[in-house]
């Protein structure tokens, strides 16, 4: 080659070298770092070799390129024997450096050098690079593939568990499976589903909104009405045909004090609960209830019908003919009065005549507020002008710290919820107990406070509540048949240090209770995690659902679990139907504080394998090379590591693997269907000599201050310096059970980075991405979810996993579909699409509806 050549190439040379070089010298020094914490050597190799290639090439010698090329090699053949054909996997490891390698290719480089042989096997070493890329696309680590039998069980699926043309309550039906009986939609016509209405509620967040502000809401179908609720607790009724709205209530929620609402840690609504009187008509077949009627202030009529008597309250009576209910209803033509003369009845209240169709909303400010389904107006008869305050008895707290986030459970005489308590904010926190009002009048019939369990009646004026007992945010479930309710328990506060919990703290934290409904004594408990230092509270709805086994048809109730496990029980006994083992767990707690020796783990569990330091990722070589020093100077010994003042990775993190989203259930398939979230977070405790006063996050994430115990605690996920995951993908997955066989049937990964790139830009990168919003399935065939990161509603077929289905949503769809028959015939499937604070999501204000063409 000529002088004039080489001289040429003087400059990219030497521009590319440097550069080459002072990566070597990252990596060199990154490297040793994580070679002294006993991690790989890798980049301590690596970036010696780049600073010795960066040099030769910016000295234009040719044996830049064979030292290139087999820095290219070995890099590969390491990627290779670290995580195998997994793509995700090895973008970071050999995507960069193959770049490098095709620039040292171009002319500007490649000619001054002046060496045939060293590009020859730099062109191998790409080839060869290529291949695996090719290769690695046929790869599916993580990925199960099956097929769930179309119909799985032999038995009559009991009409508890199904929702049908309506949707009454939140999880479909008390028992939450969220699961219709629809079929209208299936795998062969689902691509044609199209949206046909869409509203924007108009409750938008403002600048002082809280940092977790949300719109989770399940809406309900009833009552020839779609009923919701939006974040500031306003509720709407609208047109299931068309969205039209048809009246709108707003409880106008106070700041309590607060200036305004961005100290709040939360503000949502899950949904609104509902009430039919018509659903629980009187009967008088029972000889039991022949005696019964000098006690509620009836005798039999003659001819052995009743009518009803209302009574007030007040306690003065009148009686009402029948046809003059039905009449007041809206469901008959009016009527004259019956006279006293002769005329006997069962007793009703002011409510059922007033508001014989209701919705109970629970608000942001601590209310429960009884409306007229019809009209959208108070109950007025129902508490006190119409509601109830749920902060008797509770005690101080500060604005937004006690409340209930998710819907009431209603049966025929209660209406029951617990409340969201403020996370890690003190010690002196309000009570998680759970009460349980009368239906009609609002009167408190009985409270269960885990920190005071036997005595259930409730507190007289002035009395307070256990302070920062375990409490029930999720939504709660109902077997009115056995008379039991199903608490997805809570923690006491705070979560991350456990040393001053009572007896009646460690019994019933993070674990099932069953009370008796009549009267709320405890029925049984099991706890899923011992001495949760996690906050691995039971974050979801249970499933109940008849289940198929080798022993016959058990009633049985399905947990779902921020740590994985899917609890399957006997929900007459609370015994295990599918095995759960105690595991060991990891030791070492903070001085003070004890872990336990042993954890519950299901059999049945989407828990993800254990994290290593080759599961360490970035965007590059040099982000995964600090996740791998980041992950080693954590403590982590698995699930369970204890938290501690160094950080301590806590895997799956605590948003769980699954959360209040929860599962759907198909009882016919005996199938389950639901999203998985893999994300590790790091908790990391801080001495309360180094917290200034006043410090601390509103949100979830941050420094939460724990006033009162001898430790904050800083939490937030494990990232990399680019704010990427430092883990591997996938970070959400959609999975298929065969609950007869207590098997993942399938599994793939679940959305993708559309709505999550660098600067916006609209890339879809199959990746699998975090959700958070729950299943919808349906007998159909088909399942539905929209909680993740990127903006879409997906069908899925439910015995493959396929994905069928995707509509681009407008904001962030973290929330929970549901579908309904509307009055045109047609199947619609109705999901909420308002964003997430935290969670990162658009926010927005809209609820859409989608069905087949007409």
């Amino acid at each position: 080659m000529d002088e004039h050549t080489r001289a040429r190439g003087k400059w990219p040379a030497l521009v590319l070298g440097l550069l080459l070089a002072l990566a070597g010298i990252a990596l060199a020094v990154g490297g040793g770092q994580l070679l002294m914490l006993g991690g790989s050597a890798y980049y301590l190799i690596a970036g010696a070799g780049l600073v010795v290639a960066g040099l030769l090439l910016a000295l234009r010698k040719g044996a830049a390129l064979w030292l290139y090329a087999l820095i290219l090699f070995a890099t590969l053949v390491w990627a290779l024997w670290e995580v195998g054909l997994d793509w995700w996997q090895l973008v970071p490891r050999v995507a960069i450096p193959c770049l490098i390698g095709i620039i040292m290719l171009l002319p500007w480089w490649r000619k001054p050098l002046n060496s045939r042989g060293g590009s020859l096997a730099l062109m191998a070493s790409i080839g060869a690079a290529i291949i695996v890329a090719i290769a690695s696309q046929f790869s599916y680590p993580g990925t199960v593939e099956g097929t769930i039998e179309s119909a799985n069980s032999t038995e009559a699926v009991n009409p508890a568990q199904v929702a049908g043309d309506d949707w009454p309550a939140y999880g479909g039906t008390n028992a939450g499976t969220h699961y219709s009986s629809l079929d209208q939609i299936t795998p062969e016509n689902v691509g044609e589903l199209e949206e046909v209405w869409r509203i924007q509620t108009g409750d938008e967040p403002g600048p002082n909104a809280p940092p977790e502000i949300t719109n989770q809401n399940t809406p309900l179908k009833v009552n020839d009405s779609l009923y919701i609720c939006t974040s500031h607790s306003r509720a709407m009724a609208l047109s299931p045909e068309t969205g039209e709205t048809l009246w709108e209530f707003d409880p106008n929620i106070s700041t309590m004090g607060a200036d305004d609402f961005s100290g709040w840690a939360h503000m949502t609504c899950r949904g609104l609960a509902y009430y039919d009187a018509s659903n629980y008509e009187a009967s008088n077949d029972d000889a039991d209830n022949t005696d019964s009627s000098a006690n509620d202030g009836t005798t039999p009529a003659e001819d052995g019908t009743a009518t009803p008597r209302v009574l007030f309250d007040d306690g003065s009576q009148f009686d009402l003919d029948l046809a003059f209910l039905l009449f007041i209803s809206g469901l008959g033509d009016s009527p004259a009065l019956a006279s006293d003369e002769g005329d006997t009845s069962e007793m009703i209240s002011a409510t059922d005549v007033m508001c014989p169709r209701r919705l109970y909303l629970p608000t942001a400010d601590a209310r429960l507020i009884a409306l007229n389904a019809d009209t959208g107006e108070r109950c007025e008869s129902f508490g006190n002008n119409g509601e109830v305050d749920l902060t008797n008895n509770i005690g101080e707290f500060s604005p937004g710290g006690y409340y209930s986030t998710s819907p009431a459970t209603v049966t025929e005489d209660l209406v029951i919820l617990g409340g969201h308590v403020t996370d890690n904010s003190s010690i002196d926190e309000p009570s998680g107990v759970i009460r349980a009002f009368d239906v009609h009048t609002g009167e408190l019939v009985w409270n269960w406070d885990s920190g005071n369990p036997d005595d259930t009646a409730p507190l007289e004026e002035g009395e307070t509540y256990t302070r920062g007992s375990p409490n029930v945010w999720a939504p709660i479930s109902v077997d009115e048949e056995l008379g039991l309710v199903y608490l997805p328990m809570g923690n006491a506060t705070p979560d991350q240090y456990g040393a001053d919990r009572s007896e009646n703290d460690e019994t019933y934290s993070a674990g099932l209770v069953a009370l008796n409904l009549d009267d709320g004594q405890v029925a049984w408990v099991y706890q899923f995690v011992h001495h949760d230092l996690w906050d691995m509270d039971t974050p979801a709805q249970p499933v109940l659902i008849d289940l198929a086994t080798e022993n016959g048809t058990q009633p049985a109730v399905i947990q779902p679990t921020k740590q994985g496990s899917l609890y399957v029980l006997n929900r007459e006994t609370g015994e295990p139907i599918v095995p759960i083992e105690e595991v060991p767990a990891p030791q070492g707690a903070i001085e003070g504080d004890w872990t336990a020796e042993t954890q519950p783990r299901s059999a049945l569990n989407l828990l993800p394998p254990p994290l290593t330091e080759r599961d360490m990722w970035g965007a590059s070589p040099f982000d995964q090379m600090m996740c791998r020093i980041q992950f080693r100077s954590l403590r982590y010994e698995g699930q369970y590591t204890p938290p501690s003042l160094e950080g301590s990775i806590v895997y799956p993190g605590n948003v769980g693997v699954m959360n209040w989203g929860g599962v759907a259930v198909d009882p016919e398939r005996q199938a389950l269907f639901t999203g998985a979230k893999y994300l590790a977070f790091v908790s990391t405790l801080v001495p309360r000599d180094q917290v200034e006063e006043g410090q601390g996050s509103a949100s979830e994430q941050g420094l939460q201050p724990n006033e009162g115990a001898p430790y904050a605690v800083e939490l937030g996920p494990l990232l990399s310096v680019l704010g990427l995951p430092c883990q591997a993908p996938s970070w959400g997955d959609v999975a298929g059970i065969d609950l007869q066989d207590a098997e993942v049937v399938w599994k793939h990964r679940n959305g993708t980075t559309r709505d999550s790139m660098p600067f916006g830009l609209p890339i879809g990168l199959n990746v699998g991405v975090p959700a958070l919003g729950g299943p919808l399935t349906t007998a159909g065939g088909v399942s539905f979810l929209s909680g993740t990161l990127d903006q879409y509603l997906r069908g899925y077929d439910i015995t493959t996993g396929e994905e069928l289905y995707k509509a681009r949503l407008p904001a962030g769809g973290q929330a929970t579909p549901m579908t309904y028959t509307g009055a045109d015939g047609r199947q619609y499937v109705v999901v909420t699409a308002g964003g997430h604070g935290t969670f990162g999501t658009k926010m927005g204000d809209y609820v859409i509806g989608y069905a087949l063409p007409e």
